[in-house]
């Protein structure tokens, strides 16, 4: 068992050094739109046509709120392409870091008790702290 835990422990501090080289990231996603102007005779309003554009948004959602950013071709979009990428990556090395952390918990042993004056102890303090009385 304490070969597994060593293993395990490798793998979380690798996967922390796979986190600490990540470059800047951001979360969200890149969209595509395409707009249609309101003159009535643009070609924008034909039948097959897709409309103005393309117009890259860059889209997040923080605190429950939406935001979107307008993004430029060329740097811009290639920068925040790489960041929401880098992002990936650190969401999916975030996921896999708990999925070890939890089984490092599930196989270390638990501490024995050895006295009855200590197990006496934690009663009375699981007890203060579990079953209060309330003042009336």
């Amino acid at each position: 068992m304490e070969k597994g835990i060593r293993e395990l422990e490798t793998r979380r501090d690798s996967i922390y050094r796979q986190i600490e080289v990540l470059k800047d990231f951001r979360p969200g996603t890149i969209s595509v739109n395409y707009r249609r102007c309101g003159k009535k005779n643009c070609t924008c309003h034909q039948k097959d046509h897709p409309g103005h554009g393309p117009q890259y948004l860059w889209n997040t959602t923080r605190k429950g709120k939406s935001l979107a950013q307008n993004l430029r071709l060329g740097p811009e979009l290639d920068k925040v392409q790489k960041e929401v990428e880098t992002y990936k990556q650190f969401d999916r090395l975030c996921q896999e870091a708990i999925e070890v952390n939890e089984q490092i918990c599930r196989l270390r042993p638990v501490p024995e008790i050895e006295d009855e004056k200590e197990l006496d102890t934690l009663k009375k303090k699981l007890q203060r702290r579990f079953f209060r009385r309330r003042k009336r």
